[in-house]
């Protein structure tokens, strides 16, 4: 323990303070088109949404310290610990869970301080860090059979339970995309992707007639056939529509912060969440959106560099897993709010108004931080790992 509070006495001369930086400016720009978004009359006192999230920046500021402070062998050595907290997190959505208004069953409310906590959104954490202690485990022998199929097991658990419970396809795409960019730039031979790839689409029809519900298969074939699906354009292609509109409003400079005229008449569908990057180019026009987009690729980008940078196996998994998280959300929702990605309700990271994925994303990003820190582990027998 005494170590610990060493470390954490000793985050502003070891741990990634470029980083932080480059979370709080987004946070900054955050706060304030959330701000604009919130002050349309149908949101009421906006003030309220303004607190949540300068509360949870706060609370993420000092997950990312805390988290930074502890060594990534820590994490390695309670592996199945993390399982259990993760499976443990989502099942706690069949008693608990509740689905805040999005539809799907993602959220425990907290009636004492009447806000929601998506599990979903801390199993991403823990899950990175299983994923990475898994890989680094089998590292001297990553293509074998049996390392690949522990890696796959544990992804259809976590991924797995989180869809049958909460039914939410944007949250488990996420463990898909982290598992992916981790399998790939984690050295295993290209031949298991390719395979993986044609397995996937051999299941495809299984899936698509078992698992997807009627209103996630008309969000992907709207894509590809919008005059069958929505010939109306009333139903699907509605919100994409709106977010379009929004998006294009602004022009070059945009129509200026709280001046909107989709944005502050409350006209675009989920404006302070889903589609707040449509309602930046409305406000904030093009230039906003490139700024957005330069601050998230910038965060992105020092997530590889820190991971480059070590030479242990496991601690760059960690950070090329963070990185994959936050590039697979950032296209997915801009994606949306452009109209070629399907509408899976994914946030902008940072951006977005909610409580739980901004400290979520703070907390993924310590992890970084964590590993910025301490590059390699404190003794040459840890760096060793035999093959299971």
């Amino acid at each position: 323990m005494r170590e610990f509070w060493q470390e954490i006495k000793s985050f502003f001369r070891k741990g990634d303070i470029v980083l932080l930086m480059l979370c709080l400016a987004t946070s900054a720009f955050g706060c304030l088109v959330v701000a604009s978004a919130t002050n349309a009359a149908k949101f009421g006192d906006s003030s309220r949404y303004m607190l949540v999230q300068l509360g949870a920046t706060v609370i993420g500021i000092i997950a990312y310290i805390l988290i930074s402070s502890i060594d990534a062998d820590v994490y390695s050595e309670h592996r199945g610990v993390l399982t259990v907290m993760a499976v443990g997190l989502l099942l706690l959505l069949i008693p608990f869970g509740t689905d805040n208004n999005t539809g799907n069953k993602s959220w425990i409310p907290l009636p004492v301080i009447n806000i929601h906590v998506q599990p979903a959104e801390i199993c991403k954490i823990l899950y990175i860090l299983i994923m990475a202690s898994i890989m680094a485990s089998h590292q001297n022998r990553i293509s074998h059979v049996r390392s690949v199929t522990h890696m796959v097991v544990y992804l259809g658990l976590v991924a797995g339970v989180n869809f049958l419970i909460s039914g939410d396809l944007g949250v488990t795409l996420i463990f898909v995309a982290i598992f992916a960019g981790m399998f790939i730039t984690g050295g295993v031979k290209m031949w298991w992707t390719v395979g993986g790839i044609g397995a996937i689409a051999a299941a495809f029809p299984i899936i698509w007639t078992h698992f997807f519900s009627e209103k996630q298969k008309n969000r992907i074939l709207v894509l590809f056939m919008p005059d069958v699906v929505d010939p109306t354009g009333l139903d699907e292609l509605w919100h994409t529509t709106q977010s379009m509109n929004s998006l294009t409003g602004g022009g070059m400079l945009g129509q200026g912060l709280f001046n909107g005229n989709r944005t502050q008449g409350g006209q675009l569908f989920a404006q302070h969440t889903d589609y707040i990057f449509s309602s930046i180019g409305e406000e904030l026009g093009y230039v906003g959106c490139i700024f957005v987009i330069v601050l998230l690729l910038s965060i992105i980008g020092r997530c590889i560099w820190v991971g480059s940078k070590s030479k242990d196996y496991m601690r760059r998994m960690i950070c090329f897993g963070a990185a994959f998280a936050l590039m697979f959300q950032v296209m997915i929702n801009i994606g949306m709010c452009i109209g070629v990605m399907p509408v899976i309700g994914l946030t902008l990271p940072l951006i977005s108004y909610g409580g739980s994925s901004i400290i979520a994303t703070y907390a993924m990003l310590g992890l970084v931080s964590g590993v910025h820190a301490r590059p390699a582990p404190r003794s040459h027998a840890r760096y060793i790992r035999a093959p299971l």
